[in-house]
């Protein structure tokens, strides 16, 4: 892999990254909004003990549990990125030895 190419990847990954890591800002932001009202709804729940309270608690938990799963897959695509960012660091490193 020739140096200009791998700068250029490098580039590519870093703007991926900065996306990756807004996205999971926001998403954590939503998840403790959403992880919230979850248990606003399990409270309201127990004290009404109405089936309309425990419809709402159980839409409003997964809701959070989605937005915890997005978090998640969030966080792998930037470790999975990072990894690539070191590789290509390592491979530019190498590119420059070989001089």
């Amino acid at each position: 892999m020739t140096r200009s190419l791998v700068e250029r990847r490098l580039a590519e990954v870093s703007e991926q990254l900065k996306r990756l890591r807004r996205d999971l800002a926001v998403a954590e932001e939503q998840l403790a909004h959403f992880a919230d009202e979850a248990e606003e709804a399990r409270l309201r729940s127990l004290v009404s003990e109405t089936p309309l309270a425990e419809r709402e608690h159980r839409e409003a938990q997964r809701h959070a549990e989605a937005m915890s799963r997005h978090r998640a897959e969030l966080l792998a695509s930037i470790e999975r990125l990072e990894g690539t960012q070191d590789e290509l660091l390592d491979k530019l490193i190498a590119t420059d030895g070989n001089r």
